[in-house]
């Protein structure tokens, strides 16, 4: 685990990206986007999950969908399919169940700098 991503004030940190994408919801393969925030973030977040067994996105408000605002924290905990991975948003939580996660950082143009 990358000790960044525990502190608030790394660019590793997730805490202030913004879900952008779940893509794949329903097979054995997913893939969740988040966007950076550009008074943090240089680059965006992409993590593919294999092996998925379960999906659950809970918006505060159902009229949402998958629109759950800003990260606030994540956790991953054992599960006995693999592991659990709960992302807890302003607007609701992500929690998905799955054999294996890679989060890969993207390289991204921050809107400020253009």
């Amino acid at each position: 685990m990358d000790a960044d991503h525990y502190d608030f004030r790394s660019r590793r940190c997730v805490k202030d990206l913004t879900l952008r994408a779940v893509r794949g919801a329903g097979g054995e393969e997913m893939e969740v986007e988040f966007q950076h925030n550009c008074w943090k973030h240089d680059q965006d977040l992409l993590i593919r999950y294999t092996g998925v067994s379960g999906i659950v996105i809970d918006p505060v408000d159902e009229e949402r969908g998958t629109d759950l605002g800003t990260v606030i924290l994540d956790e991953i905990l054992p599960h006995r399919n693999g592991c659990s991975h709960e992302i807890a948003c302003w607007d609701g939580t992500l929690t998905l169940v799955c054999r294996d996660l890679q989060a890969t950082w993207i390289e991204a143009l921050c809107s400020s700098e253009s």
